[in-house]
């Protein structure tokens, strides 16, 4: 038997998304990016990571992204990380925010096995082997919450990465990538900032 095959899960979707009172649809959406250095969109993976979606959804029509500044870039020699949301330190935006609690609340960490019907919550993955069967892995491309926690997610901030990283798989809610404007994310540094960010219907 597989080791994911042999885990409960004891707490679904359902009873976070009512626990955070998100509109949980499960559905993939594409959310389009328009930056300063030019637009992207991204596939969210909303069947496989629903509270992470719809999370991230709401954070989106509650205009958090709009005009915030990508807040750190992490270069390495084959990867790049561009963080962006609402970072913590930041304490003028706390001050004149209007979502104050977003700030310092977090979600559950979100992980969906390819064996598995439910996504897994507040686990982390560490065994190499368990990795095989995750259904998002880090790729070219894609976004994952930033962690607040050992088990939980920022309720706002996430990160983007430029390469794989299968270092990182299991650790991070990963519910997205990007399918179209790559090359701007590649381009994307410090003072760079996010114009808004739109949803599909």
């Amino acid at each position: 038997m597989l080791p994911a095959c042999s885990f409960k899960n004891e707490i679904d979707s359902d009873y976070y998304c009512q626990k955070l009172k998100l509109i949980c649809k499960k559905e993939n959406k594409v959310a389009y990016f328009k930056t300063s250095k030019g637009d992207f969109e991204v596939r969210l993976f909303g069947k496989d990571n629903p509270v992470t979606v719809s999370n991230f959804i709401d954070n989106i029509n509650n205009n958090i992204y709009k005009n915030k500044k990508f807040y750190k870039i992490i270069n390495y020699p084959q990867i790049k990380f561009i963080h962006g949301g609402v970072n913590p330190e930041n304490k003028f935006y706390i001050e004149h925010n209007q979502t104050l609690n977003k700030t310092s609340a977090s979600i559950p960490l979100e992980i969906k096995f390819k064996e598995e019907i439910k996504p897994r919550y507040n686990y982390q993955i560490k065994d190499p082997y368990e990795t095989k069967n995750l259904v998002n892995i880090f790729n070219k491309g894609s976004i994952a919450m930033v962690k607040s926690g050992k088990n939980n997610s920022s309720s706002t901030e996430f990160f983007f990465v430029t390469n794989k990283i299968p270092e990182l798989d299991g650790r991070y809610s990963i519910f997205g990538k990007i399918i179209k404007g790559i090359d701007i994310l590649e381009k994307i540094m410090k003072e760079d900032y996010i114009k808004e960010v739109k949803i599909s219907n």
